[in-house]
């Protein structure tokens, strides 16, 4: 059906039902263009009020360890009014909830985060799993404070410029399982406090599937964090307390010299650093391979196109995304990007003991983005990495994903 789509695209590509020039559907806008000669309404959509269900998966070819297949499922609920704005992202084991409720001028906030896997974390030498490695370990943290949010052009549902001050308390717990290695540090279950100050800023321009069109996003934040009953690897109070920052820039342009709505120059930069070397295998970044990020809370994380969807492990990193989309169109867009990538890698140097160790690595994804039956979209890619996310070894990927409105 996609190869039908593409074809009919190629021959019969659309224009404005009328005599005006043809400027590319935009989020939530109503609209009309024509078709193979007919005329197609496109209706409006409210998107202060949304719900959707993102359901896929990613085959690997080598599998990254004993991975062959990661599959991808998670419920996104957003509703923006005058005073409030609540964000959730349920995929079950890991989950991300935000409350901002405005009290005269200033925002008080809560969030919810946690990352708690029910399968065993291994490190991975040259592509192969190291047993001895594995842990079950994992997070839940609460945040509270205040902020300020303040509307930005375009003026559309997620665009503003924010600013909060959290105070942050979690728990942090770590155990065996059957292969972990005699020898494994495995730091003791502990409460974690802290503060967090977050700076976000969106003023893109999404388009009929929710991609970026034309503008700028960026932010950061700037953590620290006290691990309240800790031990180091070496017995003593190792990395207790760490500073962290990470920050990112997103944008879509027009091709300079073509006028056409349909071509956009896209791009991407993130990076992040544990201050004073102070990162460890659980305290790192996780690096992801989803699509190339469009929505508003997604633009902050570490993306590099090559890893499809799983991720790595990180006490810093660096990352550039740079490429093309066509729209061959109205409701079907062909990307072509490319990937840079430098990480303090975490790597099992032996079966009990996980380092980190310096890495480069570039990727590139061909991908396809369409409008699908019953208000659904479909995101079709092909990766290839060097082998940053296998840990020295290259390979290829394919994903498929499909989200629902409800």
């Amino acid at each position: 059906m996609l190869h039908f789509c593409i074809l009919c695209a190629l021959s019969s590509p659309c224009r404005a039902a009328g005599d005006g020039e043809y400027h590319t559907p935009l989020a939530g806008e109503p609209g009309r263009v024509t078709l193979m000669g007919r005329r197609v309404e496109i209706q409006a959509v409210d998107r202060a009020r949304m719900n959707s269900i993102t359901l896929g998966a990613s085959l690997l070819e080598p599998p990254q360890g004993q991975t062959s297949a990661l599959p991808v499922a998670a419920f996104i609920h957003r509703r923006v009014t005058e005073r409030s704005h609540a964000r959730a992202m349920i995929a079950l084991f890991v989950n991300e909830i935000e409350y901002d409720r405005d009290a005269g001028g200033l925002d008080l906030v809560a969030q919810f985060e946690n990352e708690t896997l029910p399968v065993a974390e291994r490190e991975i030498n040259h592509g192969e799993d190291v047993r001895g490695t594995s842990l079950y370990f994992g997070t839940l943290v609460g945040a509270a404070g205040i902020g300020y949010r303040t509307p930005v052009s375009p003026f559309q549902v997620d665009n503003d410029f924010r600013v909060q001050l959290l105070a942050r308390a979690g728990y942090f717990y770590a155990h065996r399982e059957g292969d972990t290695s005699p020898g494994l540090w495995v730091p003791p279950d502990t409460a974690l406090l802290g503060a967090r100050l977050r700076c976000r800023f969106d003023g893109l321009r999404r388009n009929l599937l929710e991609l970026p069109h034309k503008g700028l996003a960026a932010g950061f934040d700037l953590d620290f964090t006290h691990r309240d009953r800790w031990r180091g690897e070496e017995g003593g109070s190792g990395n207790h307390n760490y500073a962290q920052f990470r920050g990112h820039l997103v944008g879509a342009y027009g091709v300079p010299g073509i006028s056409s709505d349909r071509d956009r120059i896209l791009f991407a930069l993130y990076g992040g650093i544990t201050g004073a070397g102070r990162g460890d295998r659980f305290n790192a970044f996780r690096i992801n391979g989803s699509p190339f990020p469009s929505e508003q809370y997604d633009l902050a994380c570490p993306h590099y196109g090559g890893v499809v969807f799983d991720q790595v492990l990180a006490r810093g990193y660096a990352t550039a995304t740079a490429g093309y989309r066509r729209e061959l169109t109205f409701f079907l867009y062909l990307s072509a990007l490319g990937s840079y990538i430098w990480a303090d890698r975490s790597r099992a140097e032996a079966v009990d003991r996980v380092v980190f160790r310096d890495r480069q690595g570039a990727a590139a994804t061909v991908a396809l983005d369409s409008a699908f039956l019953w208000n659904s979209s479909l995101y079709l890619a092909w990766s290839y990495e060097s082998g940053v996310m296998r840990d020295g070894r290259s390979g290829s990927g394919f994903t498929l994903m499909w989200n629902k409105l409800l």
